[in-house]
């Protein structure tokens, strides 16, 4: 049982690492943002961010970068833990990885704010 947990994650990893961030993912990150209940408002200013960074207007680190596109893709991305396609607990796990990731930005998000006072 735990191989195929293991064989999935695997998986899963690959085809994240392999993909690149788009202007269409950005696009799309924006119009799934909808599904994230309390997290949307603080997703869009990721998005937000990671167009910043694409055009070189904000720096971070790589981490927290890393952290940025990982998060976004794994939200707009058809391969998830919990397909999109089952409502509800489809968007469950994307709430999970992005409150988790907004929890390990929260500095970073502060300083995005103070540099984009559109948010």
């Amino acid at each position: 049982m735990k191989q195929t947990y293991l064989k999935k994650a695997f998986k899963l990893f690959g085809a994240y690492k392999a993909h690149k961030l788009t202007t269409d993912d950005l696009n799309n990150a924006d119009a799934k943002a909808m599904h994230l209940d309390d997290k949307m408002g603080d997703f869009k200013v990721l998005v937000s961010m990671a167009k910043d960074i694409m055009a070189g207007r904000f720096k971070v680190n790589t981490w927290n970068a890393s952290v940025i596109v990982a998060t976004i893709i794994y939200v707009v991305s058809p391969i998830d833990a919990i397909p999109d396609l089952i409502p509800i607990l489809g968007w469950l796990d994307d709430v999970t990885i992005v409150g988790y990731a907004l929890s390990k930005l929260s500095e970073e998000l502060k300083r995005y704010k103070e540099f984009n006072t559109q948010f």
